[in-house]
């Protein structure tokens, strides 16, 4: 019996170890974690179960799978409360950040860390294996909602995609094996929580999808696509993988694995300021980042160079270019892409032709304006250092590079080597036909915006008319929680839906004009554009007036209201002191009042652009008005169908 105490202490020790959990600084998410007979995670909410208890774990060729009847030798917690400063503001320069952290330390070299945000929890896997090499052949990461009652699932076709989704919502007993997911994805739950699902910190690894279960509950399994094999370069733009390898990622002994993310929100609004995905990265690993512009572009491509009034033809060639260089000028805007036609889409050194490229970049140059060049990647993979004197000679600020379409190892690695690449010479660059953000912007923040979204280039071919207001007031919940989104807004037509049908070369949006003004200040992008040619904006000197205004980058967010779907306020402030509010709606048609303690105490001249009283007829009817205002004021809001309303805050 003298050995009973000791006994008695040692299964408590153990039970310590098998069952572990990690609560928020606010105390209302904790993440159950057991370790018994296979390591599970779990989360609640004051108690209340939001998930099932979920498998983790990762098979090494040689190591076995981490995560089947683990060994704990030991627990590390830690509790970290601190700001960190953005080195290119998306929401806010300082991000604030508090986490408690359960780290576990298993037999084998290998371990787990689990963090608890206020606005969610993450994992992540760890190896300290000896040697300079392992492979990864699977991992899972299971996604367990408890009573879910609907998904935001943007259902993919396979692997090799644009990531350029809508986000149905979805049925859990409608989802099985079939149904493939690229993230973000939002679940909704019966009692009206929501999580968001998604990654961060993605180095030398594939990006994480989710695929339905056998079961058709609900329950999803994360998938990753394998190493390519083989590849076969199908045109002078892509290269595609015709089959994979048996493992997932070849990769260091020693490292950490990417943060498995679920963002949870008690109400919509909450997922509108979640700046996690930023926070788990690894910060910036470029030491003097003062030479990184965030701005605005004249972009050429979607208005299809149209140009009136001119007494050239317009079209890729230098008359062309040097007028959206005299628009940007004239209106602020720092930048000027010149999209697919400046070179040869597989060699860039075939840039000769209709774009003078010399005299264009000493004009541009004259005028203080900054090019950005679109390209492949296979083209500037293949042809970085034979391009690079050209792209210093001309005074290249950055470059917009394009059809990726993949998220496998490989791939990852070109992203981080081009990103390094470029801050090594002093280029921004602009990923599309991109999987989504997943922290790389943070670590080399020239890397200032991300495609992967269903933008208003889906205005010049989309005939099923999915690019509308309804999905515009989803991407703030989902698609721009994981990062900024390079939509590409700006269109000075506008429809509304019945009269809306897709051009390719005189493109239009749905919507209304206020509901285009909003994106400015709802949709996030550093490096935002303005999508529609100049002679369309000069016809518009109103919306312009504003346009050449707006920040692309903002020193604080507040997130005013919004319903996933439904509508989204936005107020923020920009470095010179002036408050934004955007609103945008769906096809509903709202009235909408809101409270204005996002002020600070004072009064305030505020001009707002509205929906006119015709706009439900007219898309681009509005009326544009000026008055004042106090800090605490309760405004009214009407949006028309598929409207929006923008105030811009000048204090007296």
């Amino acid at each position: 019996m003298k050995h009973l105490p000791t006994l008695l202490l040692a299964l408590v020790a153990l039970h310590c170890l098998q069952a572990q959990s990690v609560v928020s600084p606010n105390g209302a998410l904790r993440v159950q974690i057991q370790t018994s007979p296979n390591l599970t995670w779990q989360v609640f909410l004051r108690d209340a179960a939001l998930t099932q208890a979920a498998p983790l774990s990762l098979t090494v060729e040689g190591m076995g799978t981490l995560g089947e009847r683990p060994v704990v030798l030991k627990a590390d917690t830690k509790n970290v409360q601190r700001n960190a400063r953005a080195d290119v503001w998306q929401k806010s320069a300082q991000v604030p950040e508090a986490f408690n952290e359960l780290t576990l330390h298993c037999k084998g070299d290998w371990g787990v860390v689990f963090r608890a945000y206020d606005e969610g929890v993450a994992y992540r896997f760890f190896t300290n294996f000896k040697g300079n090499e392992v492979v990864i052949t699977a991992e899972t990461c299971a996604f367990r909602p408890a009573n879910c009652k609907s998904y935001l699932f943007p259902e993919e076709e396979g692997f090799y995609s644009h990531n350029e989704r809508i986000f149905k919502p979805t049925a859990p007993a409608s989802l099985d094996e079939s149904k493939l997911a690229s993230l973000p994805l939002l679940a909704e739950l019966e009692s009206g929580v929501k999580i968001l699902v998604t990654e961060t910190d993605l180095q030398d690894y594939p990006g994480l999808w989710m695929r339905g279960a056998k079961t058709k509950n609900g329950d999803l399994n994360g998938v990753l696509p394998y190493y390519p094999k083989t590849l076969v370069r199908t045109t002078n733009r892509d290269i595609q993988p015709v089959d994979r390898d048996y493992y997932l990622a070849k990769t260091k002994g020693t490292r950490s694995y990417p943060w498995r993310l679920f963002l949870v929100a008690e109400k919509d609004v909450q997922l509108l300021n979640n700046q996690m995905p930023w926070l788990l990265a690894e910060p910036s690993r470029i030491a003097n980042t003062q030479w990184i512009k965030p701005g605005k572009v004249a972009w050429d491509w979607w208005n299809a160079l149209n140009l009136e009034g001119v007494d050239f033809q317009t079209g890729v060639n230098t008359e062309t270019y040097k007028y959206f260089v005299d628009f940007a000028a004239k209106n602020g805007l720092e930048y000027v892409i010149l999209d697919e036609g400046w070179s040869d889409t597989g060699n860039l050194l075939l840039h000769g032709g209709p774009v003078d490229m010399d005299a264009l970049a000493a004009y541009a140059k004259s005028k203080k304006v900054g090019l950005i060049l679109w390209t492949t990647w296979v083209a500037i993979d293949l042809g970085f250092d034979d391009i690079l004197p050209y792209l210093k000679k001309w005074d290249i600020k950055g470059l917009k590079i394009d059809f990726m379409q993949r998220d496998d190892q490989q791939m990852v690695q070109f992203y981080w080597r081009m990103a390094e690449l470029c801050a090594r010479h002093g280029f921004l660059v602009d990923y599309h036909g991109a999987y989504k953000p997943s922290g790389l912007q943070r670590t080399w923040p020239n890397v200032i915006s991300f495609e992967g979204v269903f933008g208003l280039e889906n205005c010049k071919w989309d005939t099923q008319k999915r690019i509308d207001p309804e999905h515009n007031v989803t991407l703030p919940f989902t698609r721009q929680v994981a990062g900024p989104m390079d939509y590409t807004p700006g269109a000075m037509l506008n429809y509304q839906k019945d009269d809306w049908w897709p051009s390719f070369n005189r493109p239009a949006s749905m919507g209304t004009r206020c509901h285009e003004l909003a994106k400015y200040i709802v949709f996030e992008s550093p490096l935002q554009m303005l999508a529609d040619s100049p002679t369309n904006y000069e016809k518009e000197p109103e919306c312009l007036a504003f346009l050449s205004k707006v920040p692309s980058i903002w020193e604080k967010t507040v997130p005013v209201a919004g319903q996933v779907g439904d509508y989204v306020i936005m107020a923020r402030q920009a470095t010179n002191g002036l408050w934004y509010l955007g609103a945008m709606g769906d096809w509903t048609g709202w009235n909408l009042k809101i409270d204005t303690r996002f002020l600070p105490a004072g009064e305030y001249e505020v001009e707002i652009f509205e929906d006119g009283i015709n706009a439900d007829r007219n898309a681009q009817d509005y009326k544009r008005l000026v008055k004042r205002i106090k800090s605490g004021d309760t405004m009214e809001l009407g949006l028309a169908r598929g409207g929006g309303y923008v105030g811009v805050f000048r204090k007296l």
